[in-house]
Parts: C-alpha cells; structure tokens; sequence
C-alpha cells in the first residue's frame, strides 16, 4: 500500500461510505514493517489532514508520550477537535521500539518508568482540557499557570492498552476504554473480566468500550481464505523479522507472539477472522458476547478487502444481532 496523502484519503473515505465508524492513525517515525528506510508519515499531521476531508469517522490517533510535550499535546488535541467538529479521540501508547527512539530522540527508559510517564501525561492533558489556568507538579512534568483556549467541543475519549500488572495498573487509572492485541476468545473473556474488576476495585467508572485489534481475510470458501493465510504468514527474515525481534523483547506480554501471529501486526491473526462471511460473523458475535464491542481491523489490500467486509460481512452481523456494531479500519 503506497505511503500517500492521496492513498490514505481514499482509505478513510472509502471507511466511511461503506460503513465503517472509526479509524486508527498509528504514530511511527519509522516503518516497522518494511524497514527503517521506508517511508512513513507523521501521525497527528496525517490526523489534522484526514479530518478536514471526512465527516462521519471518529479519529484515533496514537500518542506515545516520550516524543511529545503534553501540554503543546493538549493544544493539538482541541485543534483537531475544532476541525473534526469533535470526532477525535486518542490512543495512548507507551512505547515499544528502542531502535526508533535512538533515531528519533524519544525518551526511552524502563517499561514500568515508561507507563508511569504515561499517567502523568494524560493527567495533564486532562487538567488543560477542563481548568482554566492549570498548574501541575510531578515527577516528569511542571507547569504553572497553563492556559488552553479554544477547549475541546468534546473531551476526546483516550484509549490504551497493556498487559503487564504495571501497564493494566496504569490503565485503570487513566484511560476511558481498554484495548487490547488480538487474542482468542476464551483469552479475551478472561481479559475484559479481569480489567472490569481492576476498575471497580479502583471505585472508577466502568470502561466506556473493549476494542481488540484483528486482521480478516473474507473468501467465498474456507479453502480460499486458509489459501491467504498461508501466503501471508510465509515470514522468517527481513524488515518484518527483525522488528518481532525487537518487539519480543521490549514487551511485557501475557501472550508470547509466534513469527506467524506476528506477520501482521497486533496478533490480528489470533482471533480467527479468516473463512467465509458466515464464518467469520459468527467468530465477531462470539467475541461480542465475551465483552468486546470495538474492532480495530486490518485488511490488505486496503480498499477492495474493506469493501468486501463491509458488503459480505457486516450485514450478517447486524442481521444476528438487529442492532448496530462498532467496527473501524486500522490505518
């Protein structure tokens, strides 16, 4: 799929038209699948862009806090609020890929460190968005006095995901809805379960929504689609070998990713989207009923594989079920 401007926009207005609700903008200095020398664009540019040519998507896009200033942060949040006409939210990622900070200058330390950064960075994102001046004093962060005007006309909803205790820990304390790597159904159950009762303990509210990451191959036949599979998965060295390695061990995961698992991103292929129509609305409404409500899907190629899904696939859910689904496209 082509790096482009005009790439990208056919991407999320085709999302749109076929009735998909929400796209995710991943922030990536540089390209973790085809190698550190190809291109890559930068996130929230690429948001502010996309939301002055859609009208209908909610647009998420990832922060990692170690390559932003939380209050300038805030700011280009309400801005992009104001042209999206509040349909941006965000992604809160704390980091994984050493080799892009050491290029890029990220602040890159320890796992736990990193999500403690997190918390703080979300605190004042909060704190700009509702207080008028807003002063904070913390361990990674100091400001004093702080105004942010225009605020946003909707406070964007913040995302996140973790594994680890210190990650689940941190998200708990943060995030408004909880996302996660693909993962097979019993696994997901036991996930939303635990991080339900995570939060109550906590005496917060509920999570506004469980999102999980999934990568669908949709044929005509069962032989088709494991045909896809198996082409897909056919990686053993190169661009994409190389960041699974660096990815393995800069994680704190419950699931240790196979180089299969890994050949798209965020374990999409653990859930088991790939047959037919039938097959695969079947497997999203098992997961619905185990808790998760959001989609963040893959698809490759891009359009057609979306225009597939929303034609063969969606329909058959909303039939089951006689209500709406939220299903996004991973950008």
């Amino acid at each position: 799929m082509p790096v482009t401007f005009d790439y990208i926009t056919e991407v999320v207005q085709t999302a749109e038209r076929v009735g998909f609700d929400l796209t995710l903008i991943p922030e990536l200095n540089l390209n973790d699948i085809k190698g550190t020398a190809a291109p890559s664009l930068e996130a929230w540019a690429l948001t502010a862009a996309l939301a002055a040519v859609t009208t209908k998507l909610e647009l998420m896009a990832a922060v990692r806090p170690g390559y932003h200033l939380p209050a300038v942060t805030a700011k280009q949040a309400a801005t992009i609020d104001e042209i999206s006409k509040g349909r941006f939210t965000l992604n809160v990622v704390s980091a994984w890929w050493e080799e892009e900070a050491r290029q890029y200058g990220g602040v890159f330390s320890e796992h736990d460190d990193r999500y403690a950064r997190t918390s703080e960075f979300v605190a004042i994102l909060r704190g700009l968005w509702n207080e008028t001046p807003f002063d904070f004093d913390g361990e990674y962060y100091s400001l004093e006095g702080s105004h942010l005007e225009p605020k946003p006309h909707v406070q964007p909803r913040i995302y996140a995901g973790g594994e680890s205790p210190a990650g689940k820990a941190a998200i708990v304390d943060f995030a408004d809805a909880y996302l996660t790597h693909g993962g097979t159904v019993d696994e997901l159950r036991t996930k939303i379960e635990g991080m339900r009762a995570q939060r109550e303990a906590a005496g917060a509210a509920p999570f506004e929504a469980f999102g999980m990451a999934a990568y669908a191959i949709v044929r005509d036949t069962e032989g088709e689609a494991q045909a896809e599979l198996a082409r897909i998965t056919d990686v053993s060295q190169g661009a994409a070998y190389e960041s699974y390695q660096d990815f393995t061990r800069q994680s704190h995961l419950e699931h240790q990713p196979s180089l299969s698992d890994y050949s798209v991103s965020n374990r999409g292929l653990r859930p088991g989207f790939v047959g037919t129509p039938r097959q695969v609305a079947d497997r999203i409404l098992e997961f619905e009923v185990a808790g998760v409500d959001t989609l963040l899907l893959q698809f490759s190629p891009q359009v057609p594989e979306m225009e597939r899904f929303a034609r063969d696939v969606i329909p058959l859910v909303h039939q089951a079920t006689g209500a709406n689904r939220e299903v996004s496209q991973a950008g």
